[in-house]
């Protein structure tokens, strides 16, 4: 186990070089000139010129390129935003938390919803619950996440009145407050995950109640309930496991557009500002950073794996 974990530690260098060179290439081709953005509407030619050479950008691409790699696996030090004027590991720190909780508590309503609702059809396989829960799991994953926002802020912000619909509380204010702010955004990011986890559980599920075991257990007596949760439900978590990773790592992709729609001051939004102002070390550090939290999600779960199931090893 430990072997493998090292090896996946050392995957990290080339995996995260090739997302930077990526990453790198696309944005510096991307049409748009951050030095005439900062140098404003009123500049001239020369005034632009000047503002790119302040910031370096009138170097050659391959030396940019360089640059950028030397300092990111040197010093691990993503540069300096052009606009904001601070380090890109710091902005992206200061903005992290509401994403961070707001992904987190759109894992937990996906796999919260997703498993039971999963569970619950394979149970009832072709009977009208299963069809119900199955057209809503189609509903989950053909509603964007911006619509679902959208029509969650009328109907339980400005209808009910019931939670804020913008904005959002620091957890040094308390956690309830924070909270209150991010359900709405977080059953919106979190509904099209639980339903892609719950049709995968419903199919995972549907081939383990065909078990041998599984019909030995009932033909002993065992009751349904503890015939499906002791027996059947762990083994079909197991394909399931990597939906659940790939759907946790998705979400804070996700936050970006769900960010912008309930005003939440988060990474997203600094992704958003930093993609129309051209702010080149802001969009790289914000790529990197999610390629980076791909591949420790990817890692967790490899370990459940071995952990839900002994007969996985790692040597």
């Amino acid at each position: 186990m430990r072997a493998h974990v090292a090896r996946r530690v050392l995957l990290l260098f080339p995996m995260m070089g090739a997302v930077a060179t990526i990453v790198f290439l696309l944005v510096h081709l991307t049409p748009g000139d951050p030095a005439a953005v900062l140098a404003g509407e009123a500049a001239g030619p020369q005034d632009v010129e000047v503002m790119r050479r302040a910031l370096g950008l009138d170097r050659p691409l391959p030396e940019q390129y360089w640059a950028f790699l030397t300092r990111l696996f040197t010093r691990l030090d993503m540069g300096e935003s052009l606009f904001l004027k601070m380090p890109v590991t710091r902005a992206i720190l200061e903005r992290l938390e509401p994403t961070l909780l707001l992904t987190l508590l759109a894992a937990v309503f996906s796999v919260g919803l997703g498993i039971p609702l999963g569970v619950g059809a394979a149970v009832r396989h072709n009977r009208a619950t299963d069809r119900v829960l199955m057209v809503v799991a189609l509903l989950g994953l053909s509603i964007p996440s911006f619509w679902l926002g959208i029509n969650l802020a009328i109907v339980f912000g400005l209808w009910m009145k019931a939670l804020p619909v913008a904005g959002y509380a620091p957890l040094a204010d308390g956690a309830w407050g924070s909270v209150r702010y991010l359900i709405l955004p977080a059953l919106a990011l979190g509904f099209p995950g639980s339903a892609l986890i719950a049709r995968m559980m419903r199919s995972s599920m549907l081939d383990v109640l065909r078990m041998d075991y599984v019909r030995t257990a009932r033909a002993k007596g065992l009751s349904e309930r503890l015939t499906i949760y002791r027996h059947a439900l762990k083994n079909g978590l197991l394909p399931t496991l990597t939906v659940i990773g790939l759907s946790i790592a998705g979400l804070a992709g996700g936050a970006v557009v769900v960010e912008t729609v309930f005003a939440v001051p988060g990474a997203g939004m600094l992704v958003i500002n930093a993609i129309s102002r051209r702010d080149y070390p802001v969009i790289q550090g914000a790529v990197l950073f999610s390629a980076l939290l791909y591949v420790v999600v990817n890692l967790i779960v490899d370990l459940v794996y071995a952990y839900i199931d002994p007969r996985v090893r790692y040597d």
